[in-house]
Formats: C-alpha cells, sequence, structure tokens
C-alpha cells in the first residue's frame, strides 16, 4: 500500500520506467527466436509485477479522492484510518503531531495497518482525523452446527 505522496511519486516514476523495459524486453525476446508462448512465459512475472504496482497507484488515488472501501465487522479499520489520513493530505508527521505521539509511532502503526489497537485508540485517530465513522449491523442468521456422529 502506498502510505505518503513520496512513495507515490516513486512508484509512479518505476511504473514508467517498467511500462518501457518492458517492453524493450519483449523485443529483445522476439529478436531472439522465442515462440509467442515462450516469450509470454518469460513476461508472465513481470506483467504481473507491473499491474500490481499499477493497482497500488490506482488505489493512492483514489483514495486521494476520498473514495474508500466499506468496512465488514471493523475488518479493514487500519485501512481505513490509513486512507483517511491520505484522503486529507495529511503526513505521518502532522497526524502524530494532532496524537501528540512521535512519527515513528505513526510510521510504525501504519506499517502494521493498525493491527491490534484498541478501540479507544481507534477513536482518538479517527478524533484526529476529523473523521465520523458509521456503522449499520444486521443480524444475520446462524448456520446450524454440523451434527457430530
Amino acid at each position: 500500500m502506498i502510505r505518503n505522496e513520496t512513495e507515490y511519486q516513486e512508484a509512479a516514476r518505476r511504473l514508467a520506467e517498467e511500462a518501457q523495459r518492458y517492453h524493450d524486453h519483449r523485443v529483445r525476446l522476439k529478436e531472439s527466436g522465442l515462440s509467442d508462448v515462450e516469450i509470454q512465459r518469460v513476461i508472465d512475472p513481470l506483467e504481473s509485477f507491473h499491474l500490481q504496482m499499477k493497482e497500488e497507484i490506482e488505489a493512492y488515488e483514489r483514495l486521494k479522492r476520498g473514495e474508500f472501501e466499506e468496512l465488514d465487522n471493523l475488518r479493514g479499520l487500519g485501512h481505513l484510518l490509513i486512507s483517511s489520513r491520505i484522503a486529507q493530505g495529511l503526513s505521518q508527521r502532522e497526524l502524530a503531531r494532532r496524537l501528540d505521539v512521535h512519527e515513528t509511532q505513526v510510521s510504525r502503526d501504519e506499517r502494521n495497518e493498525y493491527f491490534g489497537i484498541t478501540l479507544e485508540r481507534a477513536v482518538r485517530i479517527l478524533d484526529a482525523l476529523g473523521v465520523r465513522l458509521r456503522s449499520q449491523a444486521a443480524i444475520e442468521p446462524l448456520q446450524p452446527l454440523a451434527e457430530v456422529s
């Protein structure tokens, strides 16, 4: 996950470089006499890396536009906290200042996607970001337990 503008710029630069490298590599493989199937076998890992990087860049761009994914039973709360900071254009340093903690704490928390934080701490972060989280509860029918024979 891209977490700041510097990482975004670096990823965009790398993506452009990789696209050119990908094209050049494909041409060299073709010139070497490999079949289309053999070329594709060699290119697949590069293409996969390229698509993954492109997806991360697009995800960051959606966050900057304020487009968020829905939470399901608080799964993804850490991602939402990071996304909220990005959407507002705040640096980790600024969030740390608002929370009155050291910047390394925010960096470490985000690297771990806030795994294991308390609900109280999540509320402090949401407040520091000026985010209001609304939820809706729906009770789903329980699945019957399988009988043991």
